[in-house]
Order: C-alpha cells, then structure tokens, then sequence
C-alpha cells in the first residue's frame, strides 16, 4: 500500500482489497508511519463526511484513512448484494490487516457497528483504540426509524441538488443550510438527468427495520460484542440524538465499564457534520491520552 502517491490535495487517495476481492476506496491524510485512524462513515454516507476530521488528525500527528464502506461512494457496489454487518467486518479485517500496526477506529452509526462488532468479536490485536459516535448497544427506534425512513424516500433521485438540500435540511433542521457544492460529493447525476446519492440502494434491505426498530445489527448481539471490548473507548454523543439516548450512553458504559462519555451539545445524530470543531477536539483529545502520536 502507497500511502504517499503523489496528489496537490491535502486529502490523497488509496485503495485496499476488501472481502472476495472488493475495491475499498479511502482518502487518507497524514504520515505514513504515524498511528493510524481508520475513519468509518455512517449508512448512506461516503469518506467525504470525514473531510476535515481527517485534516485535523493529520495536523495531530496521526495517519487518518476515511474509507468508503462496500457500496457507498467510490468502493466497489457487492454483485451479490450483500451488506450485512458481517460483511463490512469482513471488510474492516482486510483493511486493518494491511496496515503498518493496529488502527483506532472511529465509527459513526453503521460505522461504528462495524467497529464495534470487529473489536468485540474479534482477535485482541485488532484495534487498539474505539471511538463510537452517536451508536451504542441500545438504539432509540424512533431516531433510527427517522434515519431509514429519509434514506428510503429518496431512493429515486432528485431532480436538483437543490431539491437535495430541501431535503436534507427538512431531515436536520438546526444545522445550517448545506451549500448545493457540498452535496456533489454525496450525489450522482445519472443520464437521466437526476441526481442520486452515492451508495447501492440495494443497502436499504440489510438496514430495514424490525419490529423492534433496530437496523442491520441486533442488540443481543451488540450487547455481547460490547462485552468483549477491552480496548480503550470513547462514546461521543449527540446532544440532541434521538438514535443514542442519555440512558443508552448509561448502558454502553455499563457494558464497557471503562468506556469515556462525551456529549457534543446541539449536535444530533450526524455529529461529525453538526459541530465538527467540537467533535474533532474531543476526539484528538482522547487519542493523545490513550494513543499518542509521535512528535
């Protein structure tokens, strides 16, 4: 793996080999032999939500990689269709086990399951740090019903990236009105002149909705794969999530007893994109005390 292809952006491109062969695409910033931070983007997102945490943990001295996961942005869409979450940690092993030493992962909503499924499950080696943000072992069905249903309605496209931005701004209204440039990064425009977001819609049947309101994950499960997480581990909340709750930021740290809290104020589900300052000063923090990098 080439970490320092030559590029004029700050941000270079990389490549990794997924399960079966997949193409992972990632964007990575930083020094090829400092610590590295794999960046995990939430379901129906890319790497580009990462953007400028990846700026700010390079500038920290760490190796940050923001990958698109199978299926989302430039990665490689499954033939079979398969985006379960033991794919994207089948997915994850392949990446970290090309990698120069172990990873912290930094994992937002489906990200962050993905993490928390690789360390848990996993060998003790695998990561060496965790980071959740906005996802715990017990889920708000009626904030994760909100997320599916605003992916699934709009599964036919747009027919202006300004008619996205309505869009995303009726789903989060107090963040600030996102710029129509912004979007091209998230949204394709096919020959039928329409524009649709990046990701396999063929996703949405592994992020349906149970009874019980949980998504591509079952809590059993989740509860059990938190148990096994012995590594390092910091919860950044959103203030006002309606995913993750002040009790399930409660239960998280009762399954992980020494798993730090941080809660972002005015900052919902997304929020890497809500307050970013705040979010990357807390992250940055947290890693110098349990991963520093070298000066």
């Amino acid at each position: 793996m080439d970490y320092n292809q030559p590029n004029t952006s700050p941000l270079r491109p990389l490549e990794f080999t997924g399960a079966g062969g997949l193409r992972i695409a990632a964007e990575a910033a930083g020094e090829s032999d400092a610590p590295p931070v794999l960046l995990l983007h939430g379901g129906g997102q890319t790497h580009h939500a990462w953007a400028s945490t990846a700026l700010r943990l390079a500038e920290a001295g760490y190796l940050a990689i923001a990958l698109d996961a199978r299926g989302h942005g430039d990665s490689q869409w499954a033939a079979d269709g398969d985006y379960s979450g033991d794919a994207l940690v089948a997915d994850l092993a392949c990446v970290c086990a090309s990698l120069h030493s172990p990873p912290a992962l930094v994992g937002a909503s489906m990200g962050g399951l993905t993490s928390l499924l690789a360390i848990g499950e996993g060998p003790p080696d695998f990561a060496r740090a965790l980071v959740l943000v906005d996802i715990a072992t017990r889920l708000e069905p009626e904030g994760v019903a909100r997320v599916l249903d605003f992916m699934s309605a709009h599964t036919d496209g747009f027919a202006s990236l300004e008619e996205a931005a309505e869009a995303v701004a009726a789903y989060n209204p107090h963040r600030k009105a996102r710029r129509t440039a912004g979007l091209r990064k998230n949204l394709r425009q096919r020959d039928d002149g329409r524009w649709y977001w990046h990701w396999d819609p063929r996703f949405l049947d592994h992020a349906t909705r149970s009874s019980a309101g949980e998504s591509l994950v079952q809590q059993e499960r989740r509860e059990q794969a938190a148990q096994g997480v012995h590594i390092p581990t910091l919860l950044v909340r959103g203030g006002s999530s309606d995913v993750v709750s002040a009790e399930g930021a409660r239960e998280l740290q009762k399954l992980i007893p020494h798993a730090e809290l941080f809660d972002v104020q005015d900052a919902g589900h997304m929020v890497a994109g809500d307050r970013n300052d705040v979010f990357s000063n807390a992250v940055i923090d947290f890693l110098r005390r349990k991963l520093p990098a070298v000066s």
